[in-house]
């Protein structure tokens, strides 16, 4: 493997601070972004901004957030991909969330990335968009060995901390974390199959 070229070698540099990094993962996923944003949008058109903008604005939320270590557990190719999806996403249900305010006479917010999981739930994705994401969730469920594993990743795509989790299932958070990282590998298997 050429340890200059890797996506986990861009992805400690990046987190390093390299911008040629950036350029490397900008350059290896830009189209694969733009198609994941272009099935999200389901084939609508908008005024605000197309899916190369919704590409390039969850390119800038990954390198910011990497800025600020908001993204710990990225280290690889498939938690690099999953994260990004997820930006996608977050970046499509923004800008319906958008054009539904300007419909109603609100104002635009400038580009605000949805930060917080309720929004999320909030936002009304086309139904084809929600169907598929809805598959795609119970698939990942379904591989997991458990229902604590399932109730794990469901609390923790819900937005509690590994302490939250750990209170409400009655264990230590130290269990909890070997629960995600359980989860984490057997979801980065699938992804990496």
């Amino acid at each position: 493997m050429d340890s200059g070229g890797s996506v986990s070698t861009w992805i400690d540099r990046l987190k390093a601070g390299d911008p040629d990094a950036a350029g490397q993962l900008w350059v290896r996923y830009f189209r694969q972004l733009v198609a994941q944003a272009r099935a999200r949008l389901g084939g609508a058109t908008s005024p605000l901004a197309d899916e190369e903008d919704l590409a390039l604005s969850a390119f800038d939320s990954l390198c910011q957030g990497v800025r600020q270590g908001r993204f710990p557990y990225l280290y690889d190719r498939g938690n690099l991909w999953r994260l990004l999806i997820t930006l996608v996403a977050q970046k499509v249900i923004g800008l319906y969330r958008r054009e539904r305010r300007l419909k109603r006479g609100g104002a635009v917010a400038p580009d605000a990335a949805i930060t917080d999981p309720a929004d999320l739930l909030a936002a009304e994705p086309p139904p084809d968009v929600l169907a598929q994401m809805t598959e795609e969730c119970d698939r990942l469920l379904a591989r997991l060995e458990n229902d604590t594993l399932r109730a794990v990743a469901l609390l923790r795509l819900e937005g509690y901390t590994v302490e939250e989790i750990a209170v409400r299932l009655g264990c230590v958070p130290r269990t909890v974390e070997r629960k995600l990282e359980m989860i984490r590998r057997l979801w980065g298997a699938e992804t990496r199959a």
